[in-house]
């Protein structure tokens, strides 16, 4: 195989948001493969965040419910719902970020960039958990007279309930959580775990 017929890394893995993406931070001239980056991070993120939202909300209708029907508060089912969604958000980021995001780094073995990639998250993690289980039943108090007339358009005799004021202030302090970390976990791995990547 000659020097022409081989593959840069950066093209083994094609999406059909790779012209978008390309397109967008060609505009921001020397800091476009930044900016390209940080978008495919962001794709990334809004997978994972699918996949966070989806185990929560799955585990929390089955086997992790946030309160139980009487009120009283259940913060250990938050935690382990969130814990497990959060294992399964991390396995699915760091793949998509190894092959899509920075393909090109090679400075360290998969294995090593895992330890790095899922240290960073776990600091993300601790800061996101604390902030949904202490947060999580106030917001939905909170938000749950805002979405009340909404539901009644479709369910005209909902009654709202603690376990689901408690799922809708989950769901609320998620979003606002994986937001932040969002930009943590970005940075922090722009400079750490990726670090060889130009």
């Amino acid at each position: 195989m000659n020097q022409a017929e081989i593959v840069p890394p950066a093209t083994l893995l094609r999406t059909p948001l790779d012209a978008p993406i390309v397109m967008i931070a060609s505009r921001f001239g020397d800091k476009a493969k930044d900016v390209e980056r940080f978008l495919r991070f962001a794709v990334v993120g809004v997978f994972g965040a699918a996949v966070d939202f989806g185990a929560v909300t799955f585990l929390q209708a089955t086997f992790l419910p946030p309160s139980a029907k009487d009120g009283e508060k259940l913060f250990a089912n938050v935690f382990l719902a969130t814990s497990i969604a959060f294992v399964a958000a991390v396995i699915s980021n760091f793949t998509w970020n190894r092959l899509w995001t920075y393909p090109d780094s090679q400075a360290s073995s998969p294995r090593r960039q895992l330890v790095m990639f899922t240290f960073i998250s776990l600091i993300g993690y601790l800061g996101r958990t604390f902030w949904i289980t202490t947060a999580y039943h106030w917001i939905g108090e909170m938000a749950m007279p805002l979405f009340v007339p909404l539901i009644r358009l479709f369910r005209p005799a909902y009654i709202p309930t603690y376990l689901a004021s408690d799922k809708l202030g989950t769901m609320i302090a998620m979003l606002i959580g994986v937001v932040v970390v969002m930009f943590w976990n970005y940075f922090a791995n722009r400079r750490w775990t990726y670090s060889d990547v130009k």
